[in-house]
C-alpha cells in the first residue's frame, strides 16, 4: 500500500518505498486494502503471536475476518530448488547477485537454525533474522511466512527521515 498523504503517514508511519519490496516478485503494491496494513509489521509481534494469529486469526483478534491459515506449519519446504528459483527472479529483475544464488540453499538452511554459522547469510543479508520461526521441526511454509512478516519494514532506516511539510 502506497501512502503518500500526511494523515496517512501520521497514522501509519512511513509510506512503503520501492526499495523495500526489491526482494519481492511479483510486487505486491495495489490499491485494494482489505484488513490492516502490513508495510510495518516487522518486529512488532513476536513469532508465537504471528503463529498464534495465522493458525486461528480469532483467538488473537476476535473480530477479525481472516481465514485460517494453520496449514502452512504441515506443508514443508524442499531447499534443493532454492538457487534455481533465486536464479529465476535474478532474470526477471530481482536484484539477486551471484553469490545470493551460490549461497541459496545454504542461506535457507541458515535462516531457520539457530544453530548453524549465520555470518554469511548477515553478510548477503544485512537484518536477516536466524531462528525456527514456528518451533517446530523442519522448514514449512510457516516458518517462511513469519520470516517474512518479522523483516517487513525493517529494511529501511527512517531515523534520518525529514518529512515534506508540503505532503
Amino acid at each position: 500500500m502506497i501512502r503518500p498523504m500526511r494523515d496517512e503517514v501520521e497514522r501509519y508511519g512511513h509510506y512503503s518505498l520501492a526499495a523495500e519490496s526489491m526482494y519481492d516478485h511479483p510486487f505486491q503494491w495495489g490499491s485494494k486494502r482489505t484488513g490492516p496494513d502490513l508495510a510495518r509489521v516487522g518486529g512488532r509481534y513476536s513469532d508465537e503471536w504471528h503463529f498464534d494469529h495465522l493458525t486461528d486469526p480469532q483467538s488473537v483478534v476476535p473480530e477479525s475476518i481472516m481465514p485460517k491459515y494453520g496449514f502452512l506449519t504441515n506443508r514443508m519446504i524442499e531447499p534443493s530448488n532454492m538457487k534455481d528459483r533465486l536464479l529465476a527472479d535474478s532474470r526477471v529483475g530481482v536484484p539477486y547477485d551471484e553469490a545470493m544464488i551460490d549461497a541459496a540453499i545454504e542461506d535457507f538452511r541458515a535462516q531457520a537454525d539457530p544453530d548453524r554459522d549465520a555470518s554469511g547469510l548477515e553478510e548477503r543479508y544485512p537484518g536477516a533474522e536466524q531462528r525456527n520461526f514456528d518451533r517446530r521441526p523442519g522448514i514449512s511454509e510457516m516458518d517462511a511466512l513469519i520470516a517474512y512478516l518479522q523483516v517487513m519494514g525493517t529494511m529501511v532506516d527512517f531515523s534520518t527521515f525529514q518529512p515534506d511539510p508540503a505532503r
